[in-house]
């Protein structure tokens, strides 16, 4: 298992194309894979017969000891936006991603007539910063059942898209007394109850803020319809449109409804990083077991590049910034310091003093 798990980390950091390239990467030193514990360097056939039959589950679970290990670390370095009228709530932000596979090549996982895929549901914890639960499901599955459990403990706050917005979800929140900020959906009908009134001259991205009750069939059916909601309008100027977001929160700022929801923004950024910075987009396999290690492997990359990121780098850095260094570094045997403070980009000048000549005896180049 740790030979695996080694070079499928080392294929994440490289961003290795094959297996091949990570057998003949690892294998370019022997000092390299001594110190890396290994006894050899791993051989192609080796890793796909461990991508076939070594469970993904193992992967998972090192993520989940991982993120257990240093959540308390995690938690205190932060760089999370707060919000002050909630500082001290529990947030969850729920949303998923797809990562599309050739069909041809990943029959298991079919999405579409001639498309493949595998979906990425995600439970992001606002104050680690770092998905908290993640699972793995072909991407036909719809994101609103992409969890078996979507009820959290007393208190929480959860933010999604409307792909969440479900009557039944959204009753079985409010007698665990969650918080849910979802997006409405267009088509959903309701009667305003009360417009409350909005200050003049400030805030101009809130366009409306009133309390509601649903009124469709389906909504009386279950039982929402008892309950008084909120609904507040957001402009978002960047993409000309509003966004209507519905509440259970009656009480709070209207601005903290809008900031609630524009954290969604984290989430977004994290399908980002992974996506453009580590390997989930080119497979070392076509096995549905291969595609899931790997995908663990590459959140077991992400969430230790982000604890590096945090306490070892002393200025901002950028997730893609950090990323690339670790490539170009890996075998350069550099303190981790190094690498996040040391190495920038421009030109640098020889600092040191030459312990040998290198002498060419013979032009190679020359006829």
């Amino acid at each position: 298992m740790y030979d695996q798990f080694v070079g499928l980390t080392f294929g994440q950091l490289n961003r290795c194309q094959s297996l091949n390239d990570i057998s003949a990467g690892i294998g370019v030193s022997e000092v390299f894979f001594d110190d890396l514990g290994l006894k050899q360097s791993p051989a192609r056939s080796t890793m796909s017969d461990g991508n076939s039959k070594r469970d993904w589950r193992v992967f998972e679970s090192l993520y989940y000891r991982l993120l257990s290990h240093y959540k308390t670390v995690l938690k205190k370095y932060h760089n999370t936006h707060i919000i002050k009228e909630i500082k001290d709530k529990s947030i969850k932000l729920i949303d998923s991603s797809v990562i599309s596979l050739c069909l041809a090549m990943f029959d298991w996982a079919e999405f579409r007539t001639a498309k493949g895929g595998v979906k990425l549901h995600t439970v992001w914890d606002d104050m680690l910063m770092i998905p908290e639960v993640v699972n793995i499901s072909e991407a036909k599955v719809h994101d609103r059942y992409g969890f078996d459990q979507l009820i959290f403990p007393k208190g929480t706050i959860i933010v999604e898209d409307r792909a969440y917005f479900d009557f039944s979800l959204m009753l079985n929140r409010i007698k665990a007394e969650n918080v849910f900020v979802t997006r409405i959906k267009s088509n959903t009908t309701y009667e305003t109850i009360e417009e409350l009134d909005l200050p003049d001259g400030i805030d101009q991205n809130i366009l409306k803020d009133e309390v509601i009750r649903l009124t469709s069939d389906k909504a009386v059916e279950t039982g929402i319809s008892e309950h008084k909601l909120r609904l507040v309008h957001i402009y978002k100027e960047d993409e000309n449109k509003v966004i209507a977001v519905i509440t259970n929160q009656l009480d709070w700022e209207y601005n903290t409804i809008a900031e609630l929801y524009k954290k969604r923004w984290d989430i977004e950024l994290f399908f980002k990083a992974i996506k453009q910075n580590l390997q989930v987009k080119t497979f070392w396999g076509t096995s549905e077991n291969a595609v899931k290690s790997q995908i663990y492997v590459a959140l077991i990359c992400y969430l230790l590049l982000e604890l590096i990121k945090r306490t070892i780098a002393k200025i901002p850095m950028a997730f893609s910034n950090l990323s690339e260094k670790i490539r170009f570094c890996l075998y350069h045997y550099l303190s981790l310091d190094y690498v996040c403070n040391e190495v920038r980009e421009g030109a640098r000048k020889v600092t040191i003093k030459k312990q040998r000549e290198i002498v060419f005896e013979t032009d190679l180049f020359s006829g």
